[in-house]
């Protein structure tokens, strides 16, 4: 049998209203919950089930609320909307508050067929949610119907816990510690990626040649690249893992019709050619592009959004060309880093060892020099490796003096180089991060014969170093244990960074008690799974509990310098260990110091060896002007490689020669004088090319300004979002008058202006119920005050005071059931109905809540879509219905500010409603044209987003449903005034 019901009609079915969506059947009725997310959607046979039409029911005129009952129904509505009928569909659905700057780049992708783009804002801005904004959006009007993510394995839980928690997407991780699972659960001859419609991919593990075919055959229709700039091939030089990334890419680019985002906070690093590279995957022309011309620009700007922290800390504001500042936003990253050198001086004992490791360092490199170029190279990385364990920690020294050198498996010198770069250097192209913290192996043998005869003294060495354990001789770790009693004093929860898992170990191990009673250490190394370290920070976390007078100290590695957030939990760093490329301090702080950090200003603490010959050199040389570079420009520019490590590279040689004096029993200089000199002549080559990188970046930030999307362009949608789904303020009001009304306890943050704290323990049952999977069972029942956030950014435990936020909306459900249910037991904040006696009007006002629902015709390239949406409004009138006088929307809006001057008579109240609401059916065919106005209104704001695109625009229709639902009928009395008649 047919069903008698349209797409967008009410029905009655399982107990509860229902709206028909265009995807039902003759036989079969698609329906969402009234109210509800697509997620709520439900198939019912009328065959099988009764369903009958349903008509919302007016208002009880005897169920009268406060004055403040029209503004919570309200908000409670517009929060619970999960379906809005603008023109970004997943915005209403998604449980993150986007900034209006993130809404730029989905501006850019709407106006393109097949997007393409290239998001390279800077680090902390928001790059990951920017992402995810297209990809939600894509994926909701239908133009996607798969999604790929191919990031560092590192990243990937990372990656699936922001697509699941903030968008709603549940992707599979697809890693080689994942893929035979996924491929036992197979049909014969299926592809995982055919299975499995939302990805997230190991770059690492599907760029070989093993799975790359099955990939790029079965690859979905929108990709996400993460970290893009390591998959690009600069030149002939590049390593042979990035060039099986870029050709993986390349393949993955070939098909015009695949969506394509690629996401990078450094496009760049220095090399023109790798830039390139990355415009060509975005479209092929732009390879060649003369970015120098305005044409040139002109033709990249639609594909490429590239900014710094100051161009959107402060956005839509009148400097950027609007009237006024009305839809300002601030956000709230740290205005700056306060860095702070602090030096050490090595003990006697540490002072021998060192003098000892570097004459036997410098003998074998002097011995290989003669054995041929092969010996040479793995006596020189092995010489390096063995320095820089010295300088990290006598346990990281003794385990490299311990094991067996890595190059010494290399057949020629450039499998040495090639062996040797990653584990001893830091360089900003290495591929992954991880397994870079293990300590590695100076130990050689006799490089000609395999014998070891240097076996003997390097075990002497080794227990040599072991000796110097504890701060004592250690005079680094005393010097850390000064500085970190000096953050937690001043209240700060600090991160150290160590270069190999040894070094972090012991530094932990020693810190542990030693930092006061209420301070909690754990460490985070690359023995830990990605997962894992999350689990342990998070764990340190709850160990330090909420008392503010805990300390959380982390100590790490560098497989968290890159991709795991850290801004709620720390909010200073400590370089324990000198990275040799200063990206990676810029990478460890970072961390920290991005959107969200509590903190004005991040703390940044770099010890030094003032006497160890080599971490003088790199900090004045590669770090202080990192720093300075970073400050002149405002962001971050790599140091050119093949420059830094001549530099480094003559650092070493100094120290080596320094050996070979010793050992001739040579007193003198530190260093003879000619490597005085090619030590200063390779630091003044990397300072110009260092600096001239510098101008280009300047010169590229300004030139490749984002123009595609205007400043006033972006006011106009974001002015219709908020109207249609909620300001700042109107969510910040709702949730402290909804608390308090239902007997909630809020405590002002004196600290935080604007935040405060929430008991909801004496909150009625259902509230709580609701709110007990989102906060917790134990902080619900047991009165644990719930910090809440006037910021989008907010720790786990904390509720952020936007519409999104899961808490928020588990209020807003409570709020409006309860406005909808009579019969529902305990307060209820929001009502139907009120009469209201106001001085704020001087003539009788009637204020509706009105509830529209469109039909929406969206074409996309994937065919036509038919969706209905809903949306909330205020009307208001004076005088009778019969003679209505409606007002502008402002004006109705500003009666929910109106307060009760005089009591209402409850008799006279319910007498009042009913009168008016046997009236309203009179200002139903207004009712239905203001619905086909605001049908128009949405018909123009879908066009204009989409407006480059004539393709996606032509066949778009917006059509009013007719019935609007009257869901609260409010009445405004005009009191007496002050000393007048009653």
């Amino acid at each position: 049998m047919s069903t008698p019901f349209s797409a967008g009609t009410l029905v009655s079915a399982r107990g509860r209203d229902w709206v028909v969506l265009p995807e039902s059947a003759p036989d079969m009725l698609v329906l969402r919950p009234l109210g509800g997310a697509d997620d709520d959607i439900a198939a019912v046979f009328p065959d099988f089930e009764p369903v009958t039409g349903a008509r919302f029911a007016d208002p009880s005129p005897a169920d009268l609320g406060d004055a403040q009952a029209a503004g919570l129904l309200r908000s409670a509505l517009r929060i619970g909307f999960r379906s809005g009928a603008g023109p970004f569909r997943s915005l209403a659905g998604i449980a993150v508050e986007p900034r209006a700057y993130q809404l730029v780049p989905l501006m850019m992708a709407l106006r393109q067929r097949t997007v393409r783009m290239l998001i390279s804002d800077d680090v902390g801005i928001g790059k990951t949610v920017e992402a995810g904004l297209i990809a939600s959006e894509l994926l909701a009007q239908g133009s996607a119907r798969k999604l790929a993510v191919l990031c560092s394995p590192a990243l990937a839980e990372q990656w699936q816990g922001e697509l699941r928690g903030k968008f709603g997407i549940d992707a599979e991780l697809v890693l080689a510690s994942t893929v035979s699972r996924l491929e036992r659960g197979l049909d014969l001859g299926q592809s995982l990626f055919d299975r499995h419609p939302y990805v997230i991919v190991s770059t690492d593990f599907i760029k070989s040649t093993r799975h790359r075919d099955d990939f790029v055959r079965h690859c979905p229709d929108l990709v996400i690249v993460d970290e893009a700039h390591t998959c690009v091939a600069a030149d002939d030089n590049t390593s042979a893992q990035n060039q099986l990334r870029f050709e993986l890419l390349q393949r993955v680019a070939a098909d015009a019709e695949r969506h394509l985002l690629l996401v990078t906070a450094t496009p760049h690093s220095g090399k023109e050619g790798a830039f390139r590279n990355l415009l060509g995957l975005v479209k092929p022309e732009l390879a060649a592009v003369d970015l120098g011309s305005d044409a040139g620009r002109r033709a990249l700007a639609p594909y490429f959004v590239h900014r710094k922290r100051a161009d959107v800390r402060q956005y839509l504001t009148r400097s950027d060309g609007l009237p006024d500042d009305t839809l300002s936003e601030k956000t709230s990253f740290p205005t700056d880093r306060h860095f702070k050198d602090e030096t050490y001086k090595l003990s006697p004992a540490y002072r021998a060892l060192l003098d000892d490791a570097i004459a036997y360092a410098s003998e074998r490199v002097t011995a290989a020099d003669r054995q041929g170029r092969r010996e040479a190279r793995i006596a020189w990385w092995s010489a390096i490796a063995l320095l820089r364990s010295l300088v990290s920690s006598p346990r990281a020294a003794a385990q490299t003096l311990r094991t067996r050198s890595a190059t010494v498996a290399a057949g020629s010198a450039e499998e040495a180089d090639r062996l040797g770069t990653p584990l001893t250097s830091d360089s900003s192209d290495n591929d992954a991060l991880e397994g870079l913290d293990v300590a590695p192996g100076a130990a050689t043998g006799d490089l000609a014969g395999g014998v070891d005869r240097g076996g003997a003294r390097l075990a002497e060495l080794a227990e040599q170093a072991a000796k110097l354990e504890g701060p004592t001789e250690d005079r680094k770790l005393a010097a850390l244990v000064t500085h970190l009693k000096a953050l937690l004093k001043d209240g700060y929860h600090p991160i150290v960074f160590c270069r190999y898992i040894p070094t972090a170990e012991y530094v932990a191990e020693h810190l542990d008690g030693k930092l006061g009673r209420k301070t909690v250490v754990h460490a985070v190394t690359g023995t830990l799974s990605p997962q894992q370290r999350i689990n342990r920070i998070e764990e340190l976390a709850r160990a330090a509990g909420d008392d503010p007078a805990a300390r959380r100290v982390l100590i790490a590695t560098d497989c968290l310098s890159e991709g795991v957030n850290l801004q709620h939990h720390f909010d200073a760093v400590v370089h324990y260990d000198l990275a040799w490329n200063p990206t990676r301090h810029d990478q460890r702080e970072g961390r920290v110091d991005r959107f969200g950090q509590k903190r004005d200003v991040v703390k940044v603490i770099t010890l030094y060896g003032g006497d160890n010959g080599i971490d003088g050199k790199v900090l004045d040389v590669l770090i202080r002007k990192h720093r300075q570079i970073r400050k002149d420009l405002g962001v971050s520019v790599s140091v050119p490689d093949e420059a830094s490590s001549g530099v480094t590279d003559a650092i070493v040689e100094w120290v080596l020669l320094r050996g070979q004096q010793a050992e001739r029993g040579e007193q003198g200089s530190l260093f003879d004088a000619d490597e005085y000199r090619a030590l200063d002549r390779r630091a003044a080559t990397l300072a110009a090319d260092w600096q001239s990188a510098a101008e280009r970046e300047k010169t590229s930030r300004s030139r490749f300004a984002q123009h595609a999307i205007r400043p006033e362009e972006v006011a106009v949608e974001v002015a219709a979002v908020r109207d249609t789904l909620g300001r700042a303020g109107e969510i910040r009001a709702f949730v402290r008058q909804s608390l308090r009304a239902l007997d909630g306890i809020l405590r002002d943050d004196p600290a935080r202006p604007g935040d405060f704290t929430a008991d909801v323990s004496g909150t009625p049952a259902g509230l709580r119920d609701a709110l007990a999977p989102v906060l917790g069972g134990d902080v619900v029942e047991l009165g644990r005050p719930v910090p809440v956030r006037d910021t989008a950014a907010v720790d786990r435990g904390e509720v952020a005071l936007v519409r999104t936020d899961p808490a928020v909306a588990a209020l807003a459900g409570y709020v409006l059931n309860a406005a909808l249910d009579e019969q529902a037991p305990g307060p209820r904040p929001a009502r139907r109905c009120g009469v209201i006696r106001t001085r704020a009007v001087t003539a009788r006002t009637t204020l509706l809540v009105v509830r529209y629902r469109f039909h929406l015709t969206l074409p996309s390239r994937t065919g036509t879509r038919q969706l209905v949406a809903e949306d909330a409004r205020l009307l208001a009138f004076a005088g009778a219905p019969t003679n209505a006088r409606w007002l502008p929307a402002d004006d109705a809006f500003a009666l929910l500010d109106a307060t009760a001057d005089v009591n209402t008579d409850p008799g006279f109240g319910e007498r009042t409603m009913k009168q008016i609401l046997a009236d309203l059916p009179v200002v139903a065919d207004h009712l239905t044209g203001y619905g086909q106005e605001l049908a128009a209104e949405l018909l123009a704001s879908h066009r204009r987003v989409r407006s480059a695109s004539g393709e996606i625009v032509r066949g778009l229709t917006v059509t009013a449903q007719d019935g609007a639902d009257v869901l609260g009928a409010y009445v405004y009395l005009p009191a007496p005034t002050a000393g007048g008649p009653a």
